[in-house]
């Protein structure tokens, strides 16, 4: 007698805490690209977005009040409303059973809370736990680039810099980039109200506050910190630059990787070469390398510049230039990734038990 067919899970309820901000757009956008499943869609805001429809699968669902009811028969939870909606909001997902994938900053420290970038640390989804953080943008995407590098060899040390778009900082930003240049073009007077300084052709530190003893700022620290914790190397020696320049959404970074011995260029480019989440763009003959015009709107995130470092004699550090989209990799798509492994893993354990 044939095995009866094993039925396939029925797909999840989700919701999407912060589903009018740019992140919470780009979620829907990720599930839809990576035909997630989803049996039903909460979309959750606060009380002045309730009531609009927004566009998923040919269809407009309407955004919800996030209230302390709104998990009631919710499987997975994403949140981006930032770190005080995570930490008042998040439990009460919990408690009624969701499994919570948190873009904010509340958890990303936590020693009970894995922080995860798949390519990287993936494994530590196996025991699914109830909430899982989201990195800063920077760290993602730095630690997809790394990935397959840190897997097969000891770093010792990594000196970067950052070129962050504006999307690191909300939909807000990104409509102030615009109308600051516009201003700018027409010979027009614009004062900023989101960031401290002219975005429009002008770069300058990230806006985080800055730390007094250290000089570091915010953002500079949660790089280092995350990066850390995500490669799972605590005292890894890491210097950090974070600046904001006049770009929509794809983040750049400059990178110099310190080794243990002597590596070659080849030997980095050819561990990155089919590695997941990864296009190499490293023609020198067309002087083709990352841009961020390529890289906004792509799921991979794109390498090249890839190089000995002819400052150290040793022969021990390789520099390059990486660059990904920040809403993409850098937060929703990274999101929506964690919760393919987490339904993968579950439903091969459920697979497996009922064998």
């Amino acid at each position: 007698m044939n095995a009866p067919l094993r039925q396939s899970p029925p797909a999840p309820v989700i919701a999407i805490v912060g589903a009018t901000g740019a992140v919470g757009i780009a979620l829907l956008e990720s599930l839809e690209r990576r035909q997630f499943r989803v049996g039903e869609l909460r979309l959750l805001a606060s009380a002045r977005s309730a009531g609009r429809r927004v566009p998923f699968r040919h269809a407009l669902v309407p955004v919800e009040e996030l209230t302390e009811n709104s998990f009631d028969g919710v499987d997975i939870a994403f949140f981006s409303a930032g770190a005080g909606i995570s930490r008042e909001y998040a439990p009460l997902a919990v408690a009624a059973g969701a499994q919570v994938i948190d873009n904010s900053s509340a958890f990303r420290m936590s020693d009970d809370v894995p922080l995860v970038v798949p390519e990287a640390n993936g494994a530590s989804l196996q025991d699914a736990p109830r909430i899982i953080a989201n990195p800063n943008c920077i760290a993602a995407i730095l630690t997809t680039a790394l990935a397959p590098i840190h897997q097969r060899w000891s770093i010792t040390r990594l000196n970067l810099s950052t070129y962050q778009a504006a999307s690191g900082g909300g939909a807000a930003m990104m409509e102030e980039l615009r109308a600051g240049t516009s201003a700018s073009l027409a010979g027009e007077d614009f004062t900023p109200k989101v960031l401290p300084h002219s975005y429009a052709f002008n770069i300058f530190s990230h806006n985080s506050d800055i730390d007094p003893e250290t000089g570091y700022n915010g953002e500079e620290l949660k790089v280092i910190a995350e990066t850390r914790r995500i490669l799972s190397q605590p005292a890894l020696p890491i210097s950090v630059t974070c600046i904001r320049v006049p770009i929509l959404r794809a983040h750049g970074i400059a990178l110099s990787v310190r080794f243990d011995a002597h590596i070659t260029a080849e030997q980095i480019r050819g561990a990155l070469q089919d590695a997941p989440g990864i296009r190499v763009v490293d023609d020198w003959a067309a002087n083709h390398f990352p841009m961020p015009s390529e890289a906004s709107g792509e799921e991979d995130v794109l390498v090249g510049r890839i190089r000995e470092d002819l400052g150290d004699p040793s022969g021990r550090t390789i520099t390059m230039f990486i660059v990904g989209d920040q809403l993409l990799k850098g937060a929703a798509q990274n999101a929506v990734q964690i919760a393919e492994v987490l339904i993968k893993t579950h439903t091969l354990r459920e697979s497996t038990a009922s064998a």
